[in-house]
């Protein structure tokens, strides 16, 4: 008897000399409370209130669990458009209802997205005071003499015995995205010597068992092709993280809408949730008590997705919904007639409609030369008759400012060339599929307007642009033009590094998408047909084009 009491004693020692810690992530829920898409007005598999129910029945089953949000998260749907521009009123009230709901699920830290500044350092300050839990990041300091309160590198909690440790660090690029007045006292250095810095400090003060990164910034290449950078890694610093700093154990990041379920460098862990809430990113570390303390012996990662199964949360449903009404009534407004049926689903092949209406209105308030604009939602549709601000607004559903820059026709070229690259070349059978190219996102294809041009897709990248015209005439590269942008582009993003450090001629103090909800209020009527000042050429690759973006094209299973 007694020594089968002390082989069950023993067990019980072994088994208590393990233990399991579970990271659980969100990022670039932009807003998504609920499961619901604003633009269509429909049911949406997403929203933190499902992400809630998914993160209770994870806390059920692992109960040391550390749940962090990588940020874009006060930003993004009309809920929070609602809000925010409320906030920016005297008198205004209320609490931002994404810390209402997160404070209400129990997040732990969260990292500063880019996004965060979107509306300015009022509303900034007022949703980080409102929120139960830190906002962090390594990389964004405070200038000297400034006022402004600084953010802390990183985060630490004790969970069942075990010290970890989170790194925040947020893409650098603010200052060539937003107003100054919107970062004003802010300074953001590079991610990579920021996170080698804080893990260094944090390694040495704290002594954690775990050290994890959470970053608001992307992996910089394709993560099934190593070699395939994109020449992103100022902005998405993340695998130059995971390579050159040591002492990491896992990184979980966002900020390129993309999902990683699981990815090795070196032994580095990696995971990105998808944005929006789609996904709910849980990683797995298992230590053993050893004489020197933890050691981790296994890490794994997954993602769990939201489904249209997967139940609302009450409690979020419930934060969310005075916000969701005032939203709903500022939406369902009626404010211009469309003389036509338009829909983006052809956008990104052929010249359209839907984004002339997009082109015409930042080349009234830019008073530019030549617009540059992208479909952002393929999914809008316009019908013919009264036009209603939700329809408007699902034209162009990110916060984005318009600027007006000093150019000439050589940028216009090269960003036309490096949109291009959203297509494949197709030099000997342009029937053969797929011609998208699905290693460029789609919202980084842009069109100009008031330049004339075609796009050979005979013809190997860099080389495609032809026949591209301003005023009837080709268009010189030495001609000086105003050139119409969203601040993204302006900064440089998305390979448009041709338009960084152009001098900005102007800004607009509201966002584009206000612009063209304020454009066609006064002037009622939407245009009915394109002018067709692009095409893509030739057209046995037009129509290969129309049939992969209507999901026609039998060659187009890959893409």
């Amino acid at each position: 008897m007694r020594a089968v009491l002390s082989v069950l004693l023993f067990g019980f020692l072994a088994q208590a000399e393990e233990t399991r810690i579970t990271l659980l992530a969100t990022t670039d829920l932009h807003g998504n409370m609920l499961p619901y898409d604003y633009f269509t007005a429909r049911p949406a598999a997403r929203g933190l209130a499902k992400i809630a129910t998914l993160i209770e029945a994870a806390r059920a089953e692992s109960p040391n669990t550390l749940l962090v949000d990588c940020g874009d998260t006060i930003q993004g749907t009309p809920l929070e458009a609602v809000y925010q521009h409320a906030v920016e009123s005297p008198i205004a009230g209320g609490h931002d209802p994404m810390m209402l709901a997160m404070n209400a699920i129990g997040y732990d830290a969260m990292v500063v997205g880019n996004h965060e500044f979107n509306f300015g350092l009022k509303n900034l300050a007022k949703a980080r005071f409102e929120a139960r839990f830190p906002w962090i990041s390594a990389n964004i300091r405070v200038a000297p003499g400034a006022s402004v309160q600084a953010f802390a590198p990183y985060f630490l909690k004790t969970i069942g015995g075990v010290k970890l440790a989170v790194v925040g660090v947020t893409t650098p690029l603010i200052p060539d995205w937003d107003a100054e007045e919107h970062y004003r006292g802010y300074q953001f250095e590079g991610g990579v010597d920021a996170v080698r810095r804080a893990v260094a400090e944090v390694r040495e003060r704290e002594r954690p068992d775990i050290v994890i990164v959470a970053a608001h910034a992307g992996l910089d290449r394709n993560p099934a092709k190593e070699s395939s950078a994109t020449g992103d890694s100022h902005e998405n610093m993340i695998y130059q993280i995971a390579t050159d700093v040591k002492g990491i154990d896992a990184i979980v990041f966002g900020h390129t809408h993309d999902q990683v379920a699981s990815l090795r460098i070196g032994d580095v862990l990696l995971m990105q949730p998808k944005n929006w809430g789609i996904s709910l990113g849980r990683m797995d570390f298992v230590l053993e008590n050893r004489k020197e303390g933890w050691k981790i012996v296994s890490k794994s990662s997954r993602l769990i997705p939201v489904t249209a199964e997967t139940a609302a949360d009450p409690k979020v449903s419930e934060i969310a919904k005075p916000y969701h009404e005032q939203a709903e009534i500022y939406l369902n407004n009626r404010v211009a007639e469309s003389p036509a049926s338009l829909d983006a689903r052809l956008a990104r092949v052929e010249d359209t409609a839907i984004i002339d209406a997009v082109q015409q209105v930042q080349l009234f308030y830019s008073k530019a030369d030549v617009s540059f604009a992208s479909s952002f939602n393929a999914r809008a549709s316009i019908p013919k008759g009264p036009v209603t601000v939700r329809q408007i607004a699902a034209l162009y559903v990110y916060e984005n400012q318009l600027y007006t820059i000093e150019g000439t026709g050589k940028m216009v070229r090269e960003a036309l060339e490096n949109a291009a690259r959203y297509f494949k070349s197709c030099s000997e059978d342009c029937t053969q599929g797929p011609l998208i190219n699905s290693e460029v996102i789609g919202y980084n294809y842009d069109m100009a307007e008031g330049v004339d041009y075609d796009i050979d897709l005979t013809q190997p990248p860099g080389n495609r642009i032809r026949n591209l015209r301003w005023h009837g005439k080709p268009l010189a590269d030495t001609q000086p033009l105003r050139i119409a942008v969203n601040n993204y582009r302006a900064g440089g993003s998305a390979g448009y590094s041709m338009f960084r450090g152009a001098k900005v001629l102007w800004r607009s103090p509201e966002e584009i998408r206000d612009l063209v909800i304020r454009y066609y209020s006064g002037h009622k009527q939407l245009p009915s047909r394109p002018d067709n000042n692009w095409t893509v050429v030739p057209e046995a690759a037009r129509q290969e084009l129309r049939a992969e973006a209507l999901g026609e094209s039998r060659n187009a299973v890959n893409k």
